[in-house]
């Protein structure tokens, strides 16, 4: 009788695990958030098309479609931001 109990105990605690984490009110804490939102930003980042620009051991600037390996290099994107405007007929 007593492993009866169990196998019910069992099957009822299973079923509370079960609610609990299938409970659609959790919401992730701010840090998670965040995390979340800067692997988002890094991920968007990434996927738009860029080139790279640095300086070899000589000192020549040098443009590449992949960054260089041990070396400082800048990450210049192909498609200017839609917010910056190019104009030649202003002269500030």
């Amino acid at each position: 009788m007593r492993g009866a109990w169990a196998v019910l105990g069992g099957i009822a605690l299973g079923i509370g695990v079960a609610w609990w984490l299938a409970r659609e009110d959790r919401q992730p804490s701010p840090g998670q958030r965040q995390l979340a939102e800067q692997a988002a930003a890094d991920q968007a980042s990434e996927a738009r098309p860029s080139l790279y620009r640095w300086r070899d051991a000589a000192g020549v600037l040098q443009i590449t479609e992949q960054p260089p390996e041990g070396r400082p290099f800048e990450r210049i994107d192909l498609h200017a931001d839609p917010a910056i405007q190019v104009r030649g007929d202003r002269s500030d």
